[in-house]
């Protein structure tokens, strides 16, 4: 059982999770630099003012790739450092794409092929300030599709684009939760942000098709969904095997439907009624079709049992309980320091599976997949770099991956390890590591590669078909 020869794999990462240089060579302050502001946001009170300090490192950054063995990279740009307030008739800030475009072609100069992600949470404040940000369905797609012709035109070497990355996190905890950036609550918000991302994501697509793909050889471009799998609580109950194909389609279906079938899930209509925004003609000619891939990041499944109860009015996840044991007591897989998180490689290829059925077996690159270790941060550093439980994971996910492939008629072209270090990571701060490569924030942001990085060459060297 083999990938294609043309597989690649490599690493991602996120802007605001390693750049650091908040301020530097004329970037503005997005949504996250003021809501690391607020006192109690973050769990250890830091924020990404540092973090990797990647922008001024660039060229380490691709050096530890390269003796990684790593053959792509997934990478996100900051908008406030392209255009510092985020608007179409904003300035552009050219320090800030030179830099994009002097990165790029290293990567290209090292034989590493860039996975651009124009959105990972990171949006203007002024935009959000000045409209609603993600809350205007008008305004919004209007200057996000501005901003991607600035970088479409800047980055012709790029030929892998990712447009949003992962919208319900900007959608749920953003808007819904208020634990992410903005950090507003609500029962309604989320809905309209995800349909602002949608749209914007449609015109963005239909830009790149219309007026740049042509100058690129063989350039695609897509979004990135997450979903968790999802078994039923008490396998013999109808109602929980139910449950479990409601929670799928709140989590990716909520996005993926619209552009794959035309439309939102039923389940989602019925729960939400009027809150859940509808398609004008325009909105879905754009959005319909628009993906030349499917972006999945996934990290864990869960049991799902259905409730009895109406839904209340701020429920995101389709009036279920999501759990790690079953009806009979087994535990889906072991703790991790993300009480979200629990490895279950099975629910891997069953996710796979289930994406590619619905959807007609498109082209899949697993653009996100990694596990935190419990305890992590507290281990000293010779200790924190043996980690076999990582090393573990990757193993056993990867090759459910392939089991997929090479069984089940799945099309996975790429996948990306979440993450080639340690980062800052959203309200967690620097408490929780999901890096391959630990990074030393106290001395200097120095890094130094765990086993789990030097686990994965080998790895796809056995599993790559050589011809």
């Amino acid at each position: 059982m083999l990938l294609p020869k043309s597989f690649q794999w490599g690493f991602a990462t996120a802007a605001y999770q390693i750049e650091g240089a908040i301020d530097k060579d004329g970037r503005g302050p997005s949504i996250w630099d003021t809501f690391c502001a607020i006192p109690g946001k973050i769990a250890d009170g830091s924020s990404g003012a540092t973090a990797c300090d990647s922008y001024n490192r660039t060229a380490d950054d691709i050096a530890l790739l390269k003796s990684l063995g790593a053959t792509a990279y997934r990478f996100s740009i900051s908008w406030s450092r392209i255009i510092p307030k985020g608007g179409r008739d904003d300035p552009v800030n050219q320090p800030g794409v030179d830099h994009y475009v002097r990165f790029v072609d290293d990567l290209l100069a090292a034989g590493i092929t860039p996975f651009v992600t124009l959105f990972h949470w990171d949006l203007p404040e002024e935009l959000h300030r000045r409209y609603g940000g993600l809350l205007n369905r008008d305004e919004f797609p209007l200057d996000y599709e501005n901003y991607a012709r600035v970088m479409f035109k800047a980055l012709r070497r790029v030929s892998n684009w990712i447009t949003f990355n992962e919208p319900l996190c900007s959608a749920v905890p953003g808007y819904g939760s208020g634990t992410f950036a903005p950090g507003r609550r609500s029962a309604s918000e989320p809905w309209v942000v995800g349909h602002s991302i949608l749209v914007a994501h449609g015109r963005a697509v239909k830009a790149y098709r219309d007026d740049f793909r042509a100058a690129s050889d063989g350039g695609q471009i897509g979004i990135v969904l997450n979903g968790d799998f999802a078994y039923p609580w008490d396998s013999s109950d109808p109602a929980d095997r139910e449950a479990c194909e409601r929670r799928l389609e709140f989590f990716t279906a909520w996005f993926a439907d619209p552009i794959y079938l035309g439309d939102y899930p039923a389940s989602m209509r019925r729960q939400l009624g009027r809150r859940l925004p509808t398609f004008t003609a325009e909105e879905k000619a754009l959005v319909q079709g628009s993906n030349d891939f499917y972006g999945m990041n996934h990290y864990t499944s869960n049991y799902v049992r259905h409730r009895t109860s109406p839904a209340s009015e701020d429920d995101t996840e389709g009036n279920v309980d999501v759990l790690f044991h079953n009806k009979q007591g087994q535990c889906i897989g072991p703790e991790t320091q993300s009480p979200w998180l629990r490895p279950c490689p099975a629910g891997f290829r069953d996710f796979l599976v289930w994406i590619s059925r619905r959807y007609g077996y498109p082209k899949i690159y697993v653009t996100e997949n990694g596990t935190s270790l419990k305890g992590e941060s507290d281990l000293p550093r010779e200790e924190l770099l043996n980690d076999d439980f990582r090393v573990r994971y990757y193993a056993e996910y990867i090759r459910s991956m392939v089991t997929a492939v090479a069984l089940d008629g799945v099309k996975v072209e790429g996948y990306f390890a979440w993450s080639l270090m340690d980062n800052f990571e959203w309200a967690d701060g620097y408490v929780t590591r999901f890096g391959v490569t630990y990074v030393d924030y106290e001395n200097g942001q120095q890094r130094f590669p765990k086993k789990s990085a030097k686990s994965l060459k080998p790895l796809f060297d056995e599993l790559i078909a050589k011809e």
